[in-house]
C-alpha cells in the first residue's frame, strides 16, 4: 500500500501515529507525496545515516523535467543542479561558505548572539503575559543574526521573510517560484551596493572573490539567508515546547546551565514538520534492505523518523536534557553535513541557557494539543507559542 504525505499529527511533540506504524514495520516504504507523485521513504537511523553519505544518491536528476517531486516548492520539491557536476558544484559551494563557520569565526561571533539573545529577553520580561514567544524570540534572534553575518539590512525583514515563506511553500508552485525570484533579485541589489559600500560580511566577501560572478554571489548570500534563520527559528520554537512539556526538564536546565550543550542536541531531535525527509534522486539503480530502486526515483530520507528511531532513542518522544543525543541527524551527515550547524549551536545555547534561568516558571498559555504545525512549508514549524509566567 502506498501511503499519503504528510502523516496527520494529532500532537505537536509526539510522532504521527502512522509514521510510528511504519518505522515498527520496516525501513523503506513507498509513498505519495504532496504533489501526488511516488517515491521511496526511509525511517531507520542506520539506513538514512549511510544513505546521506552514499554517492549513489543526489539532488540532480539525469531527466529534470519528468522527476518526481518531494513538493512544488522551487527550493527543495524537485531536482537541483546538473547531473554531471552535481558533486564538484557542491565542493565549490562548501570551499566558498565555509570559512564564514570556523570554531573560530563562531567564537568572535557568539558574544554578540548572546547579548542579541539579552536584550530580547529584557523586552520580552517587559510585556504582560501571556505572550508570543515565537514572535518575541524564536524569529528575531535568528533574523539579526544572519542579517549581521551576511550583511543584509535588518530593516528588510518583512520583505525576505515574505519572499522566504513563499519560496518555501510546498503546495504552490507559483508562489514558490515568485517568492524565490523576489528572494534572488533583491540578493542582485545587494551585491549591487556591496560592490560600491563593502562591509565586514559574507556577501562583501563573496563580491571581492575573484571568481564569484554576481549572479553566483546572489543565488550563494539568498541561499544562505534563507536557510540560515528558517530552521532555527523552527528549532527555538519547538525546543521550547518541548521542555516546557516536561517541567522537570525546564527546572533542570534553569538549574545548571551546563546541561545546555545535550540539551541543544536533544532539541534537534524534534522535527518541525511530518512531511516526508530529505529529498534525493537515486542515480543509479541500488537495493536498501532488499527494496529494488532504480535509477532516477525519488528516495526521502526521513530525518525525523530516524531521529525517533525507538532502537537508538529509547522513549523517542520524550524531551530528555540529560540524553546523549550528538549522533543525532538533524545537520546531515559527511560531504553534506550543515555548514551552518556551528551557528545554529551558538544561536541554540544562548537561548536555552537563558530562557529557563530568566523565566523559570515558563509555561504554555495554551494546551500543546491546541498549537498548529505548518505543513505547507519546507522547514514547518509552530504557527504561534503563547507562554505564561
Amino acid at each position: 500500500m502506498t501511503v499519503q504525505l504528510p502523516f496527520d499529527r494529532d500532537h505537536p511533540l509526539r510522532t504521527p501515529p502512522a509514521l510510528s506504524a511504519l518505522i515498527h514495520r520496516g525501513p523503506v516504504h513507498r509513498v505519495r507525496t504532496v504533489v501526488g507523485d511516488e517515491g521511496w521513504l526511509v525511517t531507520d537511523y542506520a539506513e538514512v545515516r549511510a544513505l546521506l553519505s552514499d554517492d549513489r544518491l543526489g539532488r540532480a536528476h539525469r531527466e529534470p523535467a519528468t522527476a518526481a517531486r518531494a513538493g512544488a516548492s522551487a527550493l527543495f520539491g524537485g531536482p537541483m543542479g546538473d547531473f554531471d557536476t552535481e558533486r564538484a558544484d557542491h565542493l565549490r559551494m562548501r570551499r566558498l561558505l565555509q570559512p564564514h563557520f570556523t570554531p573560530r569565526r563562531m567564537r568572535v561571533l557568539q558574544p554578540r548572539v548572546e547579548a542579541l539573545a539579552d536584550r530580547l529577553l529584557d523586552e520580552m520580561a517587559d510585556f504582560t503575559p501571556p505572550v508570543d514567544l515565537h514572535q518575541v524570540l524564536a524569529l528575531p534572534l535568528p533574523i539579526l543574526v544572519i542579517c549581521e553575518l551576511i550583511g543584509v539590512p535588518y530593516a528588510d525583514r518583512d520583505d525576505f521573510r515574505a519572499w522566504s515563506d513563499a519560496a518555501g511553500d510546498v503546495r504552490d508552485a507559483a508562489r514558490s517560484f515568485e517568492g524565490l525570484g523576489r528572494l534572488y533579485e533583491y540578493g542582485r541589489r545587494l551585491v549591487a551596493r556591496k560592490r560600491v559600500e563593502p562591509a565586514d560580511d559574507v556577501l562583501s566577501w563573496l563580491c571581492e572573490s575573484a571568481d564569484v560572478g554576481d549572479e553566483e554571489a546572489a543565488v550563494l548570500s539568498m541561499g544562505l539567508l534563507f536557510a540560515g534563520h528558517e530552521t532555527t527559528v523552527v528549532q527555538i520554537g519547538m525546543g521550547a515546547l518541548g521542555l516546557l512539556a516536561e517541567p522537570d526538564q525546564w527546572r533542570a536546565l534553569a538549574e545548571d546551565p551546563g546541561l545546555v550543550p545535550g540539551a541543544v542536541d536533544e532539541i534537534m531531535r524534534i522535527p518541525g514538520s511530518s512531511g516526508g525527509g530529505v529529498p534525493r534522486y537515486a542515480r543509479v539503480d541500488l537495493e536498501v534492505c532488499g527494496v529494488a530502486i532504480r535509477a532516477g526515483d525519488l528516495v526521502l530520507l526521513d530525518i525525523g523518523a530516524a531521529n525517533h528511531d525507538p532502537a537508538v532513542f529509547p522513549d523517542p518522544d520524550r524531551v530528555d536534557v540529560s540524553r546523549r543525543a550528538a549522533h543525532h541527524l538533524s545537520f546531515g551527515q559527511g560531504l553534506h553535513y550543515c555548514i551552518g550547524a556551528p551557528l545554529a549551536r551558538i544561536e541554540l545555547q544562548a537561548v536555552f541557557s537563558r530562557l529557563p534561568a530568566r523565566f523559570p516558571t515558563l509555561r504554555p498559555a495554551v494546551p500543546p494539543e491546541g498549537l498548529r504545525l505548518r505543513e505547507d512549508t519546507l522547514t514547518g514549524g509552530l504557527t504561534a507559542l503563547p507562554v505564561t509566567w
